[in-house]
């Protein structure tokens, strides 16, 4: 039977509603697995059984390559690709929480376990409250087996003989497949990551090639302070662990304490992938925070994603773009995001039929490459004629004569200039013209505090790409983080290092709150993306979906007002496309 893209989705939705009952029924009657382990599961080796399992259980794939299907509400026909049990039970099984629904784990260490009292009460009091009445006793429930696990994944029937909610999706596996999907889910999540002791967490911070020291000591110092904060009240429950019983031992694991170790990556940057397997070698870390780096991420991006280590928030300007990647989290798209913005809004203002040229003069530097390049893809992916794009040099003035010669035509082009401050002069010398440029389109970040020198003549045609707040609206939100690093005596620039750590940290500290003693990495990750938007000092708010890896969606484009001391006015909504 087929359905309509709609109905599909409102299957999806209520899918995902009733993803929490069906968990709970599992749990209460049990899902244990006999002890067996994955190895020679369907004649195949346990890490070719773990790959193929992950697959089935993330993507929705077979071993055959064929997406798996599913029936859902009767006689609706859906793809696994669609319904894959991570889209509810997330990437760590650990499960999940939206709005007032909660799915429950499915991993080997809490899911093939007999559900008992504890298990109960390891829920928060908020948890609590939304679970349904019926399935608040803390009755001890049967294992599962292999067998009864299958017949519920098939056929929504569990050992109870109860029948399953419709939406819950019937999926069909042979014997061979659904073998392979229980070994994986045996050890999904079964045993700590690297980087976990008894008593600490390991983390470790990336300095990649040079750091001015006043930049270093902006990332560094606040990541220090927080470490030392969150031992100190890890000491505090190790006092009490003694006098409360096992529920307070059970907050004492959560609130193990924190390590901090600098990664620091030394010569060209073709080394630094080599520097960080030597320090991963001798002490493997949970995660990496922060980081900072003026050139390419993409080593340490590569390093996080090949052993899977997360890699949380660094400071760069040069993020990998990726739809596909999973482990490193960054702030934005970077420069290339501002380069994306300027296109979106360009193409918007223009009609559908413009034949208006685009010229791009693009500073001969990675900076300007890189916001070129933002602009120009999205640009030809809106079906737009490609920009004529001409290079200039890094930090050399602009001729002013050149200009000239771009706006001597009847009709002038939009010019779009990744170039620094040492443009103005030559854009001013046109800036009176009748035939100036319609539209100007420059980065405040390259720019950086030239623009509020932005010659009064352009300011009504020049548009300006800027990924965070506005000054005059940063207050209410900077004030607590400032007020923090001050206390603690950490450095505060205007590069927006330091309040960006503070962002960092604050993120740390609502994670490591929802994952109780689960110190998983891919749960690490899943909690970040069940967050609703965060209200953060320097972007406008920074969110995270399942599979998200740029915490800020937009930037907007603004103009400058005319005076001796200007405001920036939004031009666009923060979220443009």
């Amino acid at each position: 039977m087929t359905t309509s893209v709609g109905n599909i989705r409102r299957f999806r939705s209520v899918a995902t509603l009733v993803g929490f009952c069906i968990l709970v029924t599992l749990l209460r009657c049990g899902v244990v697995f006999a002890s067996e382990q994955s190895s020679g599961v369907a004649g195949l080796p346990r890490d070719e059984v773990q790959r193929l399992g992950e697959r089935i259980y993330r993507e929705g794939i077979l071993p055959s390559g064929e997406s798996l299907k599913a029936i859902i509400r009767g006689d609706v026909l859906v793809e696994g690709t669609q319904f894959s049990c991570s889209s509810c039970h997330m990437r760590g099984g650990l499960g999940s929480y939206e709005g007032q629904v909660i799915t429950l784990p499915t991993n080997g260490k809490s899911l093939f376990q007999p559900y008992n009292s504890r298990s109960y009460f390891q829920l928060s009091r908020t948890e609590k409250g939304k679970i349904p009445e019926q399935f608040r006793s803390a009755t001890l429930r049967p294992a599962y087996t292999d067998t009864t696990l299958a017949k519920v994944i098939r056929g929504g029937v569990d050992p109870a003989g109860r029948v399953l909610d419709a939406t819950m999706p019937r999926y069909q596996l042979d014997d061979r497949d659904m073998a392979i999907l229980i070994a994986y889910l045996k050890e999904l999540s079964s045993t700590y990551s690297p980087g976990v002791t008894d008593t600490t967490l390991r983390f470790a911070t990336v300095i990649a090639g040079e750091v001015s020291p006043e930049d270093r000591a902006a990332m560094l110092v606040p990541l220090e302070r927080y470490i030392e904060d969150r031992n100190t009240n890890a000491r505090s429950f190790e006092r009490r662990r003694d006098n409360y019983g096992w529920h307070t031992e059970s907050m004492d694991r959560q609130f193990r304490r924190l390590s901090l170790a600098h990664w620091e990556l030394k010569g060209p940057p073709e080394t630094w992938r080599a520097q960080l397997e030597e320090y991963y070698r001798k002490e493997p870390v949970f995660a990496l925070l922060g980081g900072i780096s003026y050139g390419d991420w993409k080593p340490v991006h590569e390093f996080s994603e090949e052993h899977r280590i997360p890699c949380i928030l660094p400071i760069t300007d040069f993020p990998v773009i990726s739809d596909g990647d999973w482990y490193t989290l960054y702030f934005s798209r970077g420069l290339y995001q501002e380069g994306e913005t300027a296109a979106h809004y360009l193409s918007n203002m223009l009609e559908a039929e413009s034949d208006q040229a685009v010229v791009q003069l693009v500073q001969d530097s990675h900076e300007g490459k890189t916001l070129a390049a933002g602009f120009e893809e999205t640009w030809q992916g809106l079906g737009k004629t490609a920009p004529i794009t001409k290079s200039i040099r890094a930090g050399e003035a602009l001729p002013p004569e050149f200009l000239q010669q771009l706006v001597s035509h009847d009709r002038p082009p939009i010019l779009i200039l990744w170039a620094g401050p040492e443009t103005l002069t030559a854009l001013e010398s046109i800036s009176t013209d009748a035939k100036h440029p319609g539209m100007v389109y420059i980065s405040s970040s390259l720019m950086k505090k030239s623009l509020m020198n932005l010659p009064e003549t352009m300011r009504n045609f020049t548009y300006i790409t800027y990924p965070y707040r506005l000054p005059q609206e940063e207050g209410i939100y900077s004030k607590f983080a400032k007020v923090w690093l001050s206390s603690r005596k950490a450095p505060v620039n205007d590069k927006r290092i330091s309040t960006r750590m503070f962002s960092l940290m604050s993120l740390m500290t609502q994670t490591l709150m929802h994952m109780k003693s689960n110190f998983y990495r891919d749960y690490f990750l899943d909690v970040i993306s069940m967050f609703p938007d965060q209200l953060y000092p320097d972007y406008e708010r920074l969110s995270f979906g399942p599979g998200q890896v740029y915490a800020s969606k937009g930037c907007y484009i603004v103009q400058l007002t005319q005076g001796a001391n200007p405001q920036l006015v939004k031009k666009s909504d923060w979220v443009i496309h």
